[in-house]
């Protein structure tokens, strides 16, 4: 084992991996916070969170690009492109902000309405999606130059800024939910103070980040590194939303068929199951840049070093995670719901699902390989084709033509993550084992 690359790797994964932590557990508190007010004001909070997953995703994909082509010239020692695409991303950063948020402010009356949400909640639930949407150009600026930082091995500094914004939002929340008596009004306010407060410090972090450096007078918006941005971001954009879609369609047909104890204990399973996923996506993140580096570079050796360790380090993690996961399962459940069937069915899901968190765990780290390599567009085939084909389509056989329970619900999940595992373990052995074509990927 490379020693030297495993501490390099374990040390950018740590902050990421916190990061993730931070953010599952802010969710957390948020939802307990406003489940306090009653179930009208968790409806009112929550009936757009699909939406603002969407929304996300815009900023999200454009941060992969931006990681993937930033490490990738700092691994080639071009500083010259390492801040042109420092620029572009600024500029994509302000770009997308303005136009995301401008939509979504301007459909934020329609979007409760189109989901469904009840008459009753409707203006609340309006009022808050219009709010947290009013600073998206600092939470563009929070992923988008937060990727740029994390492109030039640099974990800790966007780690510690998310520390600061999550604290900020639960002081925030206590204060203006129920000091002040502003309920839902009070938790956007708070969400929207800290996405200001965050995207502001990020945009700092980024300007004193040396390789990411450039004067104003500089400025230029490059339509030939643009394109190259859009060919790695739009497959990511692509995974979001048809993965969100899916999401969309899977809860619907649990929630349609099974009624509401099994939706409940789906639902908070699902739920609860997200803290467990972060050692694969830690990791991620860390492996995308160290693999951008390694192909600037045209190491060859580096990156299949690279790439072993870091399926060997995800692989033993969720091995562990999927255990503790196994233990906890029953007390895990009961600190979401009181309901002891509820418990009782959530905490058997659970457990099945601990079972296969390595393969997704590999599912997750091949990705973040294929991402520094630049290779999007076949993730995109992989993640859609098998959300759709396996996930979608067999839950639809299970439950509508079969009638079957949520067991096989959760069957068919793990189905589509072992899937997964599978089809980008046998893209990425096609490259990792052909050094003629790696080769070309580096000469790219």
């Amino acid at each position: 084992m490379n020693r030297s690359l495993f501490r390099i790797l374990v040390g950018l994964s740590i902050p990421t991996m916190t990061e993730e932590i931070l953010r599952t557990l802010l969710q957390y508190v948020d939802t307990a916070m406003v489940g306090q007010l009653g179930e009208q004001a968790t409806a009112a909070v929550s009936v757009t969170t699909t939406v603002t997953w969407l929304v996300n995703s815009i900023p999200a994909a454009v941060g992969t690009a931006i990681l993937v082509l930033i490490s990738q010239a700092a691994g080639m020692g071009d500083r010259d492109r390492a801040a042109k695409l420092s620029q572009q991303a600024l500029f994509l950063a302000v770009a997308f902000g303005v136009l995301c948020g401008g939509l979504s402010m301007a459909l934020s009356p329609f979007i409760p309405i189109w989901m469904g949400a009840e008459e009753g909640i409707q203006v609340q639930a309006s009022r808050y999606f219009f709010i947290v949407s009013l600073p998206m150009v600092f939470r563009a600026a929070n992923s988008i130059l937060g990727a740029a930082i994390r492109a030039t091995q640099n974990t800790k500094t966007p780690m510690l800024i998310s520390l600061g914004a999550n604290l900020l939002n639960m002081a925030l929340n206590y204060l203006l939910i129920y000091s002040c008596g502003l309920g839902v009004t009070g938790a956007a306010a708070a969400s929207a103070i800290s996405y200001t407060f965050s995207g502001t410090l990020m945009f700092l972090a980024y300007r004193r980040t040396p390789l990411l450096r450039w004067g104003w007078r500089e400025f230029s918006v490059d339509r030939a590194l643009l394109r190259r941005c859009a060919e790695v971001g739009t497959p990511v954009l692509g995974i979001g939303v048809t993965s969100c879609l899916g999401y969309v369609v899977f809860a619907g047909m649990v929630s349609d068929s099974m009624g509401t104890t099994v939706f409940a204990a789906h639902s908070i399973a699902v739920t609860a199951e997200t803290i467990f996923y972060i050692p694969g996506y830690g990791l991620r993140t860390a492996t995308s840049a160290l693999v951008g580096a390694a192909l600037g570079e045209g190491d060859y050796h580096k990156l299949k070093s690279v790439s072993k360790l870091s399926v060997c380090l995800t692989i033993g993690m969720m091995c562990l995670s999927g255990g503790i996961l196994y233990l906890v399962a029953r007390p895990l459940m009961a600190l979401f719901s009181p309901v002891e069937a509820v418990v009782e069915l959530g905490a058997e899901m659970l457990r099945l699902v601990s079972f296969s968190e390595p393969f997704f765990g590999l599912m997750v780290v091949l990705e973040g390989i294929l991402y520094g390599m630049g290779r999007t567009r076949g993730a995109f085939l992989i993640e859609t084709g098998s959300m759709w084909g396996v996930r979608i389509l067999f839950t639809f056989l299970c439950v509508r033509v079969w009638g079957l329970g949520l067991r096989a619900v959760w069957y068919c999940m793990i189905a589509d993550n072992v899937c997964k595992a599978a089809l980008f373990a046998g893209v990425f052995g096609a490259v990792y084992r052909n050094p003629a074509r790696l080769g070309r990927e580096m000469g790219r």
